[in-house]
């Protein structure tokens, strides 16, 4: 399995790049910002990107969506409750006086479905809390989960953006999130790699 972590611009965004190590077919989550450097790692890597996957609507994860999708080709999917909000940028975007063009979604994100890469099974998991349509993908088999800003190291997301819910997220991250193994990998919105144990333990938001 490939895994590259990108940190991206001025909200220190993470996207990563996934792919498989047999096929080549790849994904990319959460192109925020600086479209080129983000292209530049896929060519590095090899990778045919065949999924642009958001994990929610904000502005500092979707930024580069449009010249990425340009670029690869990729379809673009996202859960159905932010897809409204690629375009003029939705309530979060308003707030900072900003606004927004990204390509409407070529696919809508439910709980439970699933997203193929090669040999690679990822699982979408209806996360509310920091945004009505936030999600985390979930691959059992490798024990990993890229969690967007639902989980932190030692935090969770904001939920005084407009359709936040402090209350909603906290339930599914223990619904969802906490339920998981120890061992499995969070891969993180913003910030460092952690891993379900630690933030069971540790985590004052839990």
């Amino acid at each position: 399995m490939i895994i590259r972590k990108l940190e991206l611009g001025p909200f220190a965004a993470n996207c990563y790049i996934v792919g498989s190590e047999s096929t080549k077919e790849g994904m990319i989550i959460d192109p925020g910002t600086m479209p080129e450097e983000i292209l530049k790692h896929v060519e590095e890597l090899g990778l045919k990107i065949k999924i642009i996957v958001l994990t929610h609507h904000h502005m500092d994860h979707v930024g580069a969506l449009a010249a990425v999708k340009e670029a690869t080709g990729a379809e673009v999917a996202i859960h159905a409750d932010d897809a409204r909000h690629l375009r003029g940028g939705g309530p979060m975007t308003q707030l900072f006086g900003l606004s927004q063009e990204a390509p409407a979604p070529d696919r809508l994100l439910k709980e439970g479905d699933a997203i193929d890469i090669g040999e690679l099974h990822f699982r979408v998991l209806h996360t509310p809390g920091h945004s009505p349509g936030g999600i985390c993908l979930l691959e059992k088999d490798e024990g990993i989960v890229f969690s967007g800003d639902t989980l932190f190291q030692f935090s969770i997301g904001r939920t005084d953006f407009p359709g936040g819910s402090h209350k909603g997220l906290i339930q599914n991250i223990k619904e969802k999130l906490m339920v998981l193994p120890d061992s499995t990998t969070v891969y993180t919105g913003h910030g460092p790699d952690t891993t379900i144990g630690i933030e069971r333990r540790v985590n004052p938001f839990l």
